[in-house]
């Protein structure tokens, strides 16, 4: 029977059984890049939701807070505060060992405006260090340069989470927010919101501790931000 074509056995045979077929790529590749960038995308779910879980369990939780008028400078305020701290195995075996903490109070006073967002009055920081010196065995805790000596660890923690006479309001403060309006001192009567919270500084770790305090509550306590009203002649206290 005449034909143009040439005769082939290979009819009908799969591509690539012989040598020069073309090699078609597998209909599954397409699939398979899916699934590994659905797995990468997981991986990252999972990481900042363990994340959020270690910030979700306090360490610490501020239980009593009172903002008092200094009885020595006019327009003066002064925090105290308390707070519990519960310091997981893992960070003390560290300060026993010779790592430095560093613990972060951090308040801020507002007053609620309800056609525009709240105005900050005030902003108030202190950072302490605490460290465990091998030979005096004692642990030190440093705010700037006056350093307080301890024979525990439950007494150096008490000098920041027993908070006294922190002057967080003064009228140097409420200049260095709003330095045009030459405003010094608060509005008597006037309804402002305080909110206060303890951190453990994280940047101040080793590199690797940071990683671990990105997904462990046990390298990174911290409470949240606690607000409570404060009206100047009659302060109150914290919820």
């Amino acid at each position: 029977m005449p034909s143009g074509l040439p005769c082939s056995s290979n009819v009908g045979a799969r591509p690539g059984r012989h040598h020069g077929a073309p090699t078609k790529l597998p209909r599954e590749g397409g699939a398979g890049l899916w699934r590994a960038l659905k797995g990468v995308l997981l991986a990252v779910v999972l990481f900042f939701a363990a994340g959020a879980g270690a910030r979700a369990g306090e360490a610490i939780e501020l239980t009593a807070a009172a903002l008092q008028p200094s009885p020595s400078e006019a327009d003066t305020w002064l925090l105290a505060a308390d707070f519990e701290l519960s310091l997981s195995a893992e960070l003390e075996e560290a300060v026993n060992r010779g790592l430095p903490l560093y613990f972060v109070a951090e308040f801020e006073l507002s007053r609620p405006r309800w056609w525009w967002w709240d105005e900050r009055v005030s902003t108030a920081s202190r950072t302490w260090r605490l460290s465990y010196h091998a030979l005096s065995r004692q642990y030190r805790v440093a705010l700037g340069a006056y350093v307080q000596r301890f024979a525990t660890l439950p007494e150096a923690l008490a000098v920041f989470t027993r908070i006294r006479g922190w002057a967080v309001i003064d009228r140097e403060r409420l200049r260095s927010i709003w330095p045009l309006l030459d405003r010094e001192r608060l509005r008597a009567n006037e309804s402002y919101v305080a909110a206060l919270r303890l951190r453990l500084d994280t940047a101040q770790l080793p590199k690797p501790l940071q990683m671990n305090a990105l997904t462990s509550r046990e390298w990174n306590p911290a409470s949240e931000w606690t607000r409570f009203p404060f009206t100047p002649e009659t302060a109150k206290n914290a919820p």
